[in-house]
């Protein structure tokens, strides 16, 4: 069994502000199967998906605000759906207090309900600040068990639970069936900032395995920190993916 590839866009942020179609063409060149969005630069969702088209990448997933989530979900469902996008991830939440916690939770499951009777699935994508204990439970965990699956999935960021102190594959099997989309980002040496995938300390075997127990639908590249050009490196670590995935 293999998995699809996509690379999460922010990892080459600074060349897509730059020329967005450009280096869109260029992970395409690379062996990329998809993309995951995070950001549009003033692009229509019909320009796009003709680019995405004619370079044959498919959309694993796009990164949208929490504000744009809770407040301008209708504009949401109606670029995404002409994007050809079903996956609508909140890449990032934070709060003072677990009251203020819950309170984002109902409201993500209201957002949540609209995209799923719009043939969307809204997922949260974690950094370390969630995996916090408060009453016993991770924030993260409250997230998730506190709306219903159907209307909330998780798009695990493997790297950011190691640097939680969280070991990513006992977590991932925690949610079987619910981790469509999983985050790849290997961690430096210093611990302290992530690295081409394969050049560093993190189990991505073991992830990959897991992943594929989990039903997982894309492995989604994603770096945070270079010494070597943006592009130079997502290659890199596409390229050992591949020789990972391929032994897995």
């Amino acid at each position: 069994m293999t998995l699809p590839i996509a690379l999460q866009l922010w990892s080459v942020k600074e060349d897509a502000e730059l020329d967005f179609f450009g280096t869109l063409e260029k992970v395409a060149k690379m062996g990329y199967d998809g993309v995951e969005f995070a950001g549009y630069y003033g692009k229509s969702a019909s320009e796009i998906k003709a680019v995405l088209n004619k370079l044959g990448l498919i959309v694993a997933g796009a990164h949208v605000s929490a504000d744009q989530i809770l407040h301008r979900i209708d504009d949401v469902i109606a670029f995404e759906t002409e994007l050809g996008n079903k996956y609508i991830v909140c890449p990032w939440a934070n709060f003072n207090s677990l009251e203020e916690w819950k309170e984002f939770a109902e409201q993500l499951q209201h957002s949540g309900k609209k995209l799923s009777e719009a043939g969307l699935s809204l997922v949260y994508h974690n950094h370390a600040h969630e995996l916090v204990t408060v009453e016993d439970e991770y924030i993260l965990d409250l997230l998730l068990n506190s709306i219903p699956s159907n209307l909330l999935k998780a798009e695990v960021d493997t790297y950011w639970l190691e640097f939680a102190g969280v070991d990513a594959v006992e977590y991932m099997s925690k949610y079987k069936g619910r981790t469509p989309l999983i985050h790849v980002k290997d961690m430096a040496q210093s611990k302290e900032e992530s690295t081409e995938i394969g050049n560093g300390i993190m189990n991505i075997k073991g992830i990959v395995q897991q992943a594929k127990l989990n039903s997982v639908e894309w492995l989604i590249v994603e770096q945070e920190a270079f010494t070597k050009p943006q592009l130079v490196s997502v290659e890199i670590g596409l390229n050992n993916l591949k020789k990972i995935l391929a032994e897995a």
